[in-house]
């Protein structure tokens, strides 16, 4: 296990009210030992207790929104690995639609690129785009800024959190990397049967054998996603969406959307970049007889697609739920604070 920092046990007051609650112990950032090198770059934002909590308060808080009432939380809920599982596309303030369903935030210090078209490339800058877009929080960093100065016990935790009288924009993304990079999800039934904890099923290691062979090249383990941007065959026309071409601006992008992580998947309904699809037999109805054809379809995928049987359904659906992370779900360091 490869560790960032170690914090104890703090009392955290919340902004929103007097109530006090009790934190838990031993907060820290552990790089799993059958993960990747971590990506991010902690010597330039070194986690801390007080940064830590700061972040937490602020992912909780709709003070980031104009008119204070969406928080990142409303749309990234712990239990369901930080997705919404009500709303296909995001919802954001005067009960605006976004264009694209709320990803999960998990395992964010392994990666290189977030959104589905790759728009940002580092975890520091994720947090910017949802405050300022305008179907979303709708605000400006530097009205945020504002509005938490007029706190005194906002004013007083950034001090603890950044050695410093000036709270401004960067203190404030870099307060909420703080949080999210800790959001780590990495003991899952499929990771305890990886460190030799437990075993996994008849069925479900049949659906592990099927899942490497039909889903491992764009989904390989351990953290379920390659990174990379693919057309998964959803559709013939991306006038719509382009998806990763509208960040390149390159016809073959076209079509093409971050792979996500497939770790928690029984959890984080709807799928796809628009959550068209409910349920997980609508993802393999998809890609077992759904697939459409299209300049820029993945060369791993052909039109139509490749139909299981019902009891390599059934196998592969096992092993899928093997991905989800209780203890991360219900990981009490990660909660509302409030």
């Amino acid at each position: 296990m490869r560790s960032w920092f170690v914090i104890g046990a703090v009392v955290l007051a919340g902004c929103r009210g007097g109530t006090e609650v009790p934190e838990p112990q031993g907060t820290r950032f552990v790089a799993p030992a059958h993960f990747p090198p971590v990506t991010y770059t902690f010597a330039r934002n070194p986690v801390t207790e007080a940064g830590f909590q700061l972040g937490r308060m602020l992912f909780y808080d709709p003070i980031l929104s104009r008119d204070s009432t969406v928080s990142c939380a409303s749309c990234h809920l712990q239990a369901k690995a930080f997705t919404d599982p009500i709303h296909r596309l995001s919802v954001g303030v005067d009960d605006r639609r976004g264009t694209r369903n709320a990803p999960a935030i998990q395992n964010l210090a392994f990666r290189e690129h977030f959104f589905w078209d790759g728009g940002v490339g580092h975890v520091d800058f994720i947090s910017v785009n949802p405050i300022e877009n305008e179907v979303e929080m709708d605000e400006a960093m530097g009205r945020v800024v504002q509005k938490l100065r007029r706190h005194a016990d906002y004013v007083a935790r950034f001090r603890r959190a950044f050695g410093t009288d000036s709270l401004d924009s960067r203190q404030v993304l870099h307060a909420l990397s703080q949080f999210m990079v800790m959001l780590v999800s990495a003991d899952a039934p499929y990771d305890r049967a990886m460190r030799g904890e437990a075993l996994l099923t008849t069925t479900e290691a049949a659906g592990q054998r099927l899942f490497l062979q039909a889903c491992g090249s764009c989904h390989p383990p351990p953290l379920f996603t390659d990174d990379a941007f693919r057309n998964n065959g959803l559709d013939t026309d991306f006038a719509g969406d382009p998806g990763r071409a509208r960040i390149t601006e390159l016809p073959e992008d076209r079509g093409k959307f971050h792979v996500p992580s497939l770790r928690n998947v029984a959890l984080t309904a709807p799928y796809m970049h628009d959550g068209r699809f409910s349920t997980l037999d609508d993802v393999l109805d998809h890609y077992g007889r759904g697939i459409r054809a299209s300049p820029t379809l993945d060369p791993l995928l052909h039109a139509g697609g490749t139909a299981l049987t019902a009891e390599e359904r059934q196998q592969l659906l096992a092993f899928l739920h093997t991905f989800t992370d209780r203890t991360f779900t219900h990981d009490a360091r990660f909660a509302d604070p409030f």
